[in-house]
């Protein structure tokens, strides 16, 4: 069978549907596959005309960004001095403040926003500051980018923001239709993805519990910005060292229960997440955006490190990679901004791509099935994961003296 010029190769992918709002014959869908990770499909080949957008806007299938000489020109310590948004922000509130301030001047904000139905991040389009109070505080899931991307009108002005290979598929699909100037795009330092299947299969354990969620919240600060615990050697608590890490505290509500939990006390999801036992292939193998790599007009996310580590209100990271990001983030009004150089900005952040756990397909194939599975199921994972990294560990030692000798 002839197979024609498009996207139908294309699997494990970024996901992030730019594909589909280009195709002038609208016959790529984006669905979930068995992973739960986004990826395109096309619905109908022989309706495919061949022109080959599809291709031309999918960061995936270019080895370089789109913006392939872009480097950091500026980079600062920022945050709100409203209080109200900073304690509800992830961070420093700096993300909110730059699409409140775009609000004012006539833009609209492509943002993302968690819709507790469909259990799910979605983009969708703000036009005021009240909807887009939605967008506020992180996402640990992938978006799925259609319900917002497919409202942008032409001739109107927007900032978009996203992931850094969606804003890098998405800069490529406005320098194809020619409206590049009426965009302002936004991206962040990103870990990676888990899967959409992890997400829920932990949320619908939790709701044995609370009962259905109407909120979700990833990094609520009721503990503070950054998470203190003791620690000593080998992870065994001890009251004379202390040990600080970012705050990932989750928060899921139903209309008269809470449920929160956190990393650092040994919360399933966030396990699943940072652990890298569950992500996406492309995030394993294929991310070109680590640390200092943009598309995007303005990188943000938390400003880790020595340099604030005893603020609990919370500090943003602000990177401009172009002059109009660097002029967007100088004209901010309601926000302290302190110029620090990008490795100080950027310190914590990660370098490389993210690796892959030894148990990870006994999770994946655990999360692929039909079936409840309790969170001492995964624990257990874990400590097996623990185990392995800590033989394999001694035994590259081993190899590497005896290579020595």
């Amino acid at each position: 069978m002839f197979l024609k010029k498009n996207i139908h190769k294309i699997q494990d992918c970024y996901g992030c549907g730019v594909c589909s709002l280009v195709c002038p014959k609208k016959i790529i869908s984006i669905r979930l596959n068995n992973d739960g990770f986004y990826e395109p499909e096309i619905s109908d080949e022989s309706q495919c005309i061949e022109c080959g957008l599809c291709l031309s806007v999918c960061a995936f299938n270019h080895k370089e960004l789109c913006s392939a000489n872009t480097r950091p020109l500026t980079s600062y310590a920022a945050w709100s001095n409203e209080y109200a948004v900073l304690r509800k922000c992830s961070s420093g509130g700096i993300g909110y403040e730059i699409g409140r301030q775009l609000i004012r001047q006539g833009y609209k904000v492509c943002a993302v926003r968690y819709d507790s139905d469909l259990e799910r991040a979605e983009h969708f389009v703000a036009g005021d500051e009240m909807h887009l109070m939605e967008s506020i505080g992180s996402k640990y899931i992938q978006s799925y980018t259609l319900p917002g991307l497919s409202m942008l009108s032409r001739g109107e002005k927007y900032l978009v923001t996203g992931t850094p290979c969606q804003i890098d598929s998405f800069r490529r699909y406005i320098r194809h239709t020619k409206q590049e100037d009426n965009f302002i795009l936004l991206d962040f330092f990103c870990h990676g993805i888990p899967s959409l299947l992890a997400w829920r299969k932990y949320l619908h354990q939790v709701e044995k519990v609370t009962g259905k969620t109407v909120s979700a919240s990833w990094r609520n600060k009721h503990t503070g910005w950054h998470d203190s615990w003791n620690v000593g050697v080998d992870g065994v608590n001890s009251k004379n060292e202390m040990d600080w890490h970012e705050s990932y505290s989750i928060k899921i509500r139903e209309k008269k229960s809470l449920y929160q939990s956190r990393w650092t006390r040994g919360d399933v999801f966030y396990k699943l997440f940072l652990g890298d036992y569950c992500s996406n292939i492309a995030c394993e193998k294929n991310c070109k955006y680590k640390y200092d790599r943009s598309s995007a007009d303005i990188r943000i996310g938390d400003l880790w490190g020595d340099t604030y580590k005893n603020n609990e209100d919370g500090v943003s990271a602000v990177v401009a990679f172009t002059p109009k990001g660097k002029y967007l983030i100088e004209s901010l009004q309601n926000c302290t901004l302190i110029e620090h150089p990008f490795d100080v900005v950027a310190e914590g952040q990660m370098k490389e791509n993210i690796g892959h756990a030894f148990v990870s397909p006994i999770i994946r194939a655990l999360l692929r099935s039909r079936f409840s599975v309790p969170f001492v199921a995964y624990k257990i994972l874990f400590l097996i994961e623990k185990v392995l990294r800590l033989l394999f560990t001694h035994i590259k030692t081993k190899n590497r003296l005896l290579l020595i000798i």
